[in-house]
């Protein structure tokens, strides 16, 4: 069986295997794509902003902490949006129970708009890109990160579950669909290439500012072997774009 969406974190043992590998302070995460997010981000104070897969919604109580005005998490697993109600109780912040391709984007203009790998699970994009793009203010930015699109290229290196030694790349121009051995579970997620990114967020009138694959940094690895290993193959991309 292959879960499509948010649909494998409902899975109780997934769920589990998942939050011990994800908190993790060593994790590729914590390690190289949320330094360079909250980078792209730049300013958050006083801003309004509308997370697409907020997870367990722990990266909205940073932003709050940061000085957010607001926060509004979306999430599709409802194991995931229990575990995240939890963290926001009593706190200002909100979160909605709802797979992303039925979310329901409002005439309310907000900041910012985030999220965190999450599109390479979702379909169709266009249609996600176009309400982000409508939601926010004229001058709101759109930060995301997706997985790499090398590593979604063709799956051959995910078949083992060993630390590789070198990764093929295959296929890259073929987009679409691929399932992927992850966790123990065999899980749906959406190839596109870079210049694919590029194209529907142009499409949608989106001007992208900055663009990043993820390159470590030495100062946020305590160990030089995992810092080489991270340096040999790019594991994120994130992008920053304005309206």
């Amino acid at each position: 069986m292959a879960y499509k969406g948010s649909s494998v974190y409902d899975n109780a043992q997934f769920f589990e295997n998942y939050r011990a590998r994800r908190n993790r302070d060593s994790s590729p995460n914590n390690r190289i794509e949320r330094p360079i997010f909250f980078e792209l981000l730049g300013e958050i104070k006083g801003k309004s902003i509308l997370d697409l897969g907020c997870g367990d919604a722990n990266f909205g109580l940073e932003l709050l902490g940061k000085g957010a005005e607001s926060y509004i998490g979306v999430e599709g697993s409802k194991r995931m949006f229990d575990e995240a109600s939890q963290h926001v109780n009593g706190t200002t912040a909100s979160v909605y129970h709802s797979n992303l391709e039925d979310w329901n984007f409002t005439n309310s203009k907000i900041d910012m708009v985030v999220s965190r790998l999450v599109f390479h699970y979702i379909k169709d994009l266009q249609t996600i890109f176009q309400g982000v793009y409508d939601q926010l203010k004229d001058d709101g930015k759109f930060v995301f990160s997706v997985q790499h699109p090398l590593l979604l290229s063709t799956l051959e290196s995910a078949a083992s579950s060993e630390k590789r030694t070198n990764w093929i790349v295959d296929d890259y121009f073929s987009m679409g669909e691929r399932t992927e051995p992850w966790i123990g579970k065999d899980v749906v997620k959406y190839h596109r290439t870079i210049e694919e990114y590029f194209r529907l967020l142009k499409e949608v009138g989106f001007k992208v500012t900055d663009l990043r694959e993820g390159m470590p940094k030495q100062e946020n690895f305590q160990q030089e072997e995992e810092f080489e290993r991270r340096m040999r193959i790019p594991l994120f991309l994130i992008l920053s774009c304005e309206k």
